[in-house]
């Protein structure tokens, strides 16, 4: 029997994937119902049967991987729910719809994520890429063993045309990232790239507060990451917000306004609800479609793009997330 403390983003699914073990064995050993409601910092006692010297080689282990992978990607990650997640803004390049250039926080960030299955981990990713980097960096993906998910676009009117390569692969944690690296290599993005934030402009703790959230706050950009309560698989192994399944909000301040990018995690009854809600509300829907291939249950990811007065988005945005919570 081995204790576990609960990490923010975990649930009982995930840690069950985590030690090898069904769920039901998981929650019956902690006197837990449906929905198997846990907390952070919560201990759970996990059924397995290791020797302190097994435990010890396996945690030794996933620090020496994650040790490793900090140095291919030349950066430190973040860690949510057992998920190690690496971000790649792309402050190489200079997009722009309009008169307005995009920073990279708001909608020109790469990033690869890391979920340990057992002996191997699962990565999922998307890759913001040139169209002329698409065809190099999707051979080499391929040829490493990485698989393409979903290619498409998540803004409109941008420019130069950028495109987003989604992406899943299982295998040892190292050769994963070694297979991101790689890619990455063909394209000019930086891997670490340090930047000084401006003072923001706008007040993020207003919309926050009518969002319901905590943000990130980048200099003159708020980045929200609201999880989907509901449970959603990919080959049977329960997934972590952290991996994707996560309504994602974006907002970057111009002058008094805010512009807005990002996309709402959806099953397929809430697709029309919610474009409903967002042409009604004049936020344009630039994309709708699947970013896995094999999820349970199905998603659509539904992105957008306003420049509007801040309340009135987070008013908007409100409405939809408790549509589709």
């Amino acid at each position: 029997m081995v204790t576990y403390r609960v990490q923010n983003g975990d649930t009982l699914y995930t840690i069950a994937g985590r030690f090898g073990i069904h769920v039901e064995m998981l929650a019956m050993t902690n006197n837990l119902f449906w929905p198997y409601k846990i907390f952070e910092g919560q201990k759970l006692l996990v059924p397995i049967t290791l020797s302190n010297e097994n435990l010890n080689f396996r945690n030794n282990r996933s620090e020496h991987n994650l040790a490793t992978i900090r140095k291919i990607f030349s950066q430190e990650g973040s860690t949510s729910g057992g998920v190690f997640k690496f971000t790649f803004p792309r402050f190489d390049l200079r997009i722009r719809i309009g008169d307005l250039i995009i920073e990279p926080d708001l909608a020109l960030t790469s990033w690869a994520a890391f979920n340990q299955l057992g002996n191997h981990s699962m990565l999922m990713g998307d890759l913001v890429l040139l169209e002329n980097e698409v065809a190099p960096v999707m051979c080499s993906l391929l040829e490493n063993g990485i698989e393409v998910t979903a290619l498409h676009n998540h803004l409109l009117y941008e420019s130069p045309r950028i495109m987003f390569l989604h992406i899943k692969g299982e295998k040892a944690p190292i050769q994963l990232a070694q297979s991101i690296r790689k890619a990455l290599s063909l394209t000019t993005t930086p891997l670490n790239a340090k930047t000084q934030y401006p003072p923001f402009q706008i007040n993020w703790q207003a919309m926050e507060h009518i969002l319901g959230y905590k943000g990130s706050h980048k200099g003159n950009v708020l980045q929200l990451s609201v999880p989907r309560t509901s449970i959603i698989s990919e080959g049977g192994h329960p997934l972590s917000p952290a991996m994707g399944i996560s309504h994602a909000l974006n907002f970057q301040s111009v002058g008094q306004n805010v512009a807005t990018t990002g996309d709402f995690v959806l099953f397929a009854h809430e697709v029309n609800p919610v474009v409903s809600i967002l042409k009604r509300n004049n936020i344009a829907v630039t994309a709708i479609h699947n970013h896995m291939l094999i999820e349970v249950p199905r998603l659509f990811f539904m992105h957008f793009w306003a420049i509007d007065k801040p309340e009135h988005l987070a008013h908007t945005f409100r409405s939809v997330l408790d549509l589709a919570k």
